[in-house]
């Protein structure tokens, strides 16, 4: 795949980069050692002051960094700026607890005498330079929600963005390079998927992260299995959406078209298979296909645009086919389905789409729908919904509405994901974990965990 800026709501190629040759990416992993054996010694006060002067730079940047974002891979430019100023919120959410998150951690005196010690500790320190692979749906928050706290923590990054999004990926670079951080502290590698591995089996480089598909977490994580390197990986999902007669099911089907279809369909913690109780299922699937209908899909940059085109044609075509796939094996399209009529000769555009009787034969039940389509279920009680809820492969989040206590408690305990949300949508925050089970991935991004991913949890014993 080419390195290069296609809009995707023309289709029209506007910037080609070369990718990096091995004596670039030398100079850069050599920079990069060198940026973390002085980088480490830092104070927390350092680098927070540094985190917070980008935070200023980016919301300063957002409405440019916006339209790059916008004209690359087609999210609205409304939620391209409110992605900007996420990543600005968390820079400074990891710059004011970074401290207290790694502060020392002392054991009980009982157990500290018991072990023999005088005293004894546990400390977090830096690990060293992190490869982090990341994809083009939020360009900037992904590699922020990996950055801030990394960077915080004392270790250095690099990056290999995703190819579609290169001016992104040298926006970040120059974002901390302007904060002040040290030369080597944040690099972008401009680089194809081929060149990951060598990069990974580099003995400087000592850990990664991945959010991307399943296929490229497989390979990233068996590569640095090999190496005996930490990873954390984030692979998508196949988020799970229940509603049950208790719930303000007119709130759930209006906060459902949002879940659905936010950055045009494109997210791994979008609502996807919309899990309905029989006593207000009608009612639940007439609000919800309305409020699909009535989204407005158009220009990503025109600021009335609900949603704009998916960012390429592959993954358009990937998407066709499951609908396709579903409607032959006999789902019912109840709204979309098809390329808009007024974007039939430019862009990647697809209609908000909702489909009704799916089995667990068709491909759609299985597989993750990058794109605003909505699979609907019918079911009979909250057994059959967890059951439903659980019969994907995937497990990042889930969400469920009710005004019923045990109902929550229930579902609490039985999702199979690694995130429950009730009466709302699924979202993150930098101070909550973030994360899923089963081919969901492993590991967690944000909050405590977060920063404690890549640190080197050291035990330190005194004797008494």
């Amino acid at each position: 795949m080419p390195i290069a800026t296609v809009n995707p709501a023309t289709g029209e190629t506007l910037k080609t980069y070369d990718a990096l040759s091995a004596e670039d990416i030398e100079v850069k992993l050599a920079r990069a050692a060198e940026a973390f054996a002085a980088y480490r010694t830092t104070t927390f006060f350092d680098r927070a002051r540094l985190l917070q002067g980008a935070a200023d730079l980016l919301e300063a940047d957002a409405p440019d960094i916006a339209r790059v974002m916008t004209t690359e891979m087609g999210k609205p430019v409304a939620a391209a700026r409110a992605e900007a100023a996420k990543c600005a919120k968390t820079m400074r959410w990891y710059a004011e607890h970074a401290q207290h998150l790694l502060a020392d951690e002392h054991p009980a005196e009982s157990d500290v005498k018991d072990s023999g010690a005088s005293r004894a500790h546990v400390r977090y320190r830096p690990l060293g330079p992190v490869l982090a692979v990341m994809p083009w749906n939020f360009p900037l928050w992904q590699v922020v929600r990996f950055a801030a706290p990394a960077l915080m923590a004392g270790n250095v990054g690099l990056l290999k963005h995703a190819s579609n999004v290169p001016q992104t990926a040298l926006y970040l670079e120059d974002l901390f390079r302007r904060a002040g951080f040290p030369e080597g502290c944040f690099q972008t590698l401009l680089i194809g998927s081929g060149a990951v591995e060598d990069i990974l089996r580099d003995e400087r480089v000592v850990a990664a992260t991945l959010t991307g598909s399943e296929p490229a977490g497989r390979s990233v994580a068996a590569i640095a299995g090999d190496e005996v390197k930490k990873t954390v990986l984030e692979l998508g999902g196949s988020d799970p959406y229940v509603v049950m007669p208790s719930a303000d099911v007119a709130k759930a089907a209006k906060t459902a078209v949002t879940a659905r279809v936010q950055n045009n369909g494109q997210s791994c913690i979008a609502a996807k298979r919309f899990i309905v109780h029989e006593d207000v299922f009608e009612e639940f699937r007439d609000a919800f296909v309305a409020g699909m209908r009535a989204l407005r899909v158009g220009d990503p940059l025109d600021e009335d645009t609900d949603v704009g085109p998916l960012a390429s044609e592959q993954g358009r075509t990937d998407l066709e086919e499951l609908v396709d796939d579903a409607v032959e094996s006999g789902a019912t399209v109840l709204c979309g389905g098809q390329r808009p009529k007024d974007f039939a000769d430019r862009g990647w555009f697809y209609e908000p789409t909702v489909i009704a009787d799916v089995t667990p034969e068709m491909r759609i039940h299985r597989e993750e729908t990058f794109g605003p389509v909505a699979t609907l279920y019918r079911v009979a009680d909250l057994d059959e919904a967890i059951e439903v809820a659980n019969d994907t492969p995937f497990g990042l989040s889930s969400n469920l509405w009710t005004g019923d206590e045990d109902e929550i408690e229930r579902f609490a305990r039985d999702s199979g994901a690694g995130g429950v949300f009730v009466n709302g949508m699924t979202a993150s925050h930098p101070a909550l974990p973030f994360g899923g089970a089963k081919r969901s991935g492993y590991g967690r991004e944000l909050s405590d965990h977060g920063i404690k991913e890549f640190c080197n949890i050291t035990t330190v014993w005194v004797a008494a």
